[in-house]
């Protein structure tokens, strides 16, 4: 039986890429995602495209539709293929959609998640990664944000389904032996990216002469992360799967019987910029001045997100950051490449 990687959300920006460099490597990858219509389908098609494209030697590469609520699929998919390792990327995205739409985050988000453990569960995977996000650390003032600090307060939805995984996936790892890692990714961009994300807004409004809503009068900064970096991060955690944490069990009641191999990492560049830094450096690179209106801060929002990568570091070694100059380029380049700009 082959080792294959099952990957969910696979149509997805993070999970595209993903499925990009295992396939290129050589790897068995089951790619996984419902395309559901909350942003540009066809964006999510023409990623699937570019997958199938990939020239497969002694591999394999096969993708399912399939949304995670249908736990009978997931079952079947994971009995025929034995995958070792998940990683979860599929989720319903989006602060400011939790708003609008919070039964989508519980369906997906907890429900969906709930099932993608029982399956791992049931069929013995060893290894689970999967997506949380810097939002649960919601108004912590306290930056750069480091996985030690409170998570208690979040404020949107979106960011209290996330904390939800992270308890989630703690539990399942203590009673049933999976080793899960969770993954707080801080503001991904790059070349096929999300269209309701920050760069895509303000790039196609800078591109249409259309203004760019700037909430909290522009006094927000993000550590924006490219997505190269955040792949080669995912890679190294796929090859070093959490371990117990010796620390955690020595304070359990009974730490001779009890087990607990669950990590949460923080993948985000350390050096946050302030939003009309980024605003900026998009306006030289396409060399036209936004039009900007200034807002105040809408519900659910950070006003600043920064990266405290010291765990993460300590625990696959050296991380290089692509600079936010060298990655607004190559995205702004396949922005105008691909909507023909």
């Amino acid at each position: 039986m082959r080792n294959f990687i099952v990957v969910t959300g696979a149509a997805g920006f993070i999970g595209f890429h993903l499925c990009r460099r295992l396939i290129s490597s050589g790897i068995n990858v089951i790619g996984i995602d419902n395309i559901n219509n909350y942003y540009d389908i066809s964006l999510k098609e023409r990623r699937l495209e570019i997958l199938n494209k990939i020239p497969l030697e002694k591999n394999t590469w096969k993708f399912f539709k399939i949304d995670l609520a249908n736990k009978d699929s997931l079952l079947k998919i994971f009995e025929k293929y034995v995958p070792k390792t998940v990683v979860n990327l599929a989720a319903q995205a989006g602060v400011r959609y939790s708003l609008e739409n919070p039964s989508a985050y519980i369906y997906s988000n907890i429900f969906g998640f709930s099932n993608i453990l029982e399956v791992c569960k049931i069929s013995d995977v060893e290894n689970l990664l999967y997506a949380s996000s810097s939002s649960v650390y919601g108004g912590n003032t306290k930056v750069p944000f480091s996985e030690n600090d409170s998570v208690n307060h979040p404020i949107s939805l979106y960011a209290a389904t996330k904390i939800s995984n992270e308890l989630m996936a703690h539990t399942y790892s203590h009673l049933y032996g999976i080793a899960c890692t969770g993954l707080r990714f801080f503001t991904v961009y790059g070349p096929w990216g999300r269209p309701d994300m920050a760069p895509m807004i303000f790039t196609k409004a800078i591109l249409s002469r259309k203004s760019i809503r700037i909430f909290n009068n522009g006094n927000m900064s993000r550590s924006f992360t490219y997505i190269n970096d955040i792949i080669e991060i995912i890679w190294k955690l796929i090859n070093k799967p959490a371990t117990p944490d010796s620390e955690f069990n020595r304070d359990l009641p009974n730490p001779s019987t009890s087990w607990n191999s669950h990590r949460i990492f923080n993948l985000g560049n350390e050096n946050s910029i302030n939003l009309l830094d980024f605003i900026h450096l998009l306006e030289e690179e396409l060399g036209i001045e936004s039009l900007k209106e200034y807002e105040d801060i809408q519900a659910g929002d950070v006003i600043n997100t920064s990266s405290d990568c010291s765990s993460l570091r300590k625990w696959i070694g050296p991380i290089d950051y692509t600079s936010v100059n060298k990655g607004i380029k190559e995205f702004i380049k396949w922005y105008k490449d691909y909507y023909k700009n």
